[in-house]
């Protein structure tokens, strides 16, 4: 039986992927296989040498220790796009409920009660307060063209808005998927200056942590709207805090509360709702096992972010599975160890990404009881750090 442990609540439209007679699912579970996670952090987690791959039932894997998971020849998936419309659709109610300041129009709509009758006078004489203007003919600019950042420029594209799309990485789907009305920036810099809203959708690493901040702020027109529904940590801020003071920037809508921001002036915290429906919560258990599956199985690796995209189909051949670092020579000394058994190289396929490459090897199934010795053998090799047969 092979084990998979779950650190969170997992969808069982996704649990129920899993083979009942092969699969064990659970929190309890001993000497797992595979992992799935949501938000639970695994930074000081020690992981059992059977664990082979942890699969995150969403978009970011800022919970999961990726690079040490690399070093441990433990594959970390995760489910982009998945939840790409419910974010979408919560971008776009703050993009709404931000530029006409309806959020606090409904707290001093609820101070009314107990006025009787008063109330309707009351309303009309304090509502200009709250005026704020409409999206439609705005221009928004959207920083990351992922699954996320597509549908949302697409949106607001048919809510009448002109859309900057800003991303150095677009991949061609996302361009073939990407409405062809938006003007596409070269720089952040043709972002912040033509754009009188700003959503981001870009992974948080060392290079965007509070990309986001004075020196940024200060190219934006004055009075720009910003959104945020990707990390709390793109956002410088004290420096946020300070446009807003300023009257620089208009609104702050987030899905990332921190305490200096709850109650700021200008800021709408949302309690991280971004993924936060059944269908979201459905289709990325679902993705997350169906990539589980593929590499316990066939040794597929699809949608990682620590190790090479790389698949290959599978027959009944014997397959070899070999993670291992990225330096010259490897194959070939695989290949040696093969040649010297006299046996033959039915198929092979080599990727690597950064410092960590991973190769796929068939041969033939009748010799499937030498794999387990060249398995020894290969996985002997200092460069090798993890090794499979399937």
């Amino acid at each position: 039986m092979l084990n998979i442990k779950t650190y969170n609540k997992i969808a069982a439209c996704g649990l129920d992927k899993f083979d009942k007679t092969r699969y064990a699912c659970g929190d309890d579970v001993e000497n797992p296989v595979g992992a799935i996670v949501r938000s639970s952090s695994l930074h000081e987690t020690e992981f059992p040498e059977s664990l082979l791959a942890i699969a995150r039932a969403g978009a970011g894997t800022n919970n999961i220790p990726v690079d040490r998971c690399a070093n441990e020849g433990i594959v970390v998936f995760n489910t982009p796009g998945a939840n790409a419309n419910a974010v979408k659709e919560l971008v776009i109610a703050g993009l709404l409920i931000g530029s006409r300041r309806v959020i606090p129009a409904i707290k001093w709509a609820e101070t009314l009660k107990g006025n009787g009758a008063e109330v309707g006078k009351m309303v009309e004489k304090g509502k200009g307060a709250f005026v704020g203007p409409e999206i439609k003919g705005k221009s928004l600019g959207v920083i990351g063209l992922g699954a996320i950042g597509v549908l949302v420029a697409n949106a607001a594209n048919a809510l009448g808005m002109q859309v900057y799309g800003y991303d150095p990485y677009l991949s061609v789907n996302a361009a073939w998927n990407l409405t062809h009305n938006a003007i596409h920036a070269m720089d952040l810099k043709d972002i912040f200056e033509n754009c009188d809203y700003i959503t981001i959708h870009v992974p948080l690493t060392p290079d965007t942590k509070g990309f986001i901040n004075k020196d940024a702020i200060a190219l934006m027109k004055d009075n720009v709207r910003i959104l945020n529904f990707a990390r709390g940590d793109l956002v410088n801020s004290n420096d946020l805090l300070a446009a807003l003071e300023e009257g620089k920037v208009a609104s702050y809508v987030t899905d990332f509360p921190s305490d200096e921001m709850i109650g700021a002036d200008g800021v709408i915290c949302i309690p991280h709702l971004g993924a936060s429906t059944p269908e979201s919560e459905d289709n990325c258990a679902k993705m997350a096992a169906d990539e589980l599956i593929d590499y316990i199985e066939n040794g597929n690796i699809v949608n990682a972010v620590n190790m090479p995209a790389i698949s290959m189909p599978k027959g009944d051949a014997v397959r070899i599975c070999i993670i291992h670092k990225n330096v010259p020579a490897v194959i070939s000394k695989i290949s040696g160890i093969i040649s010297e058994a006299q046996i033959n190289i039915a198929n092979m396929l080599n990727k690597s990404k950064n410092e960590v490459a991973y190769t796929m090897i068939d041969i033939d199934k009748d010799h499937k009881a030498d794999a387990d010795k060249l398995a020894d053998a290969i996985g002997n090799m200092p460069e090798v750090i993890k090794i499979r047969v399937i």
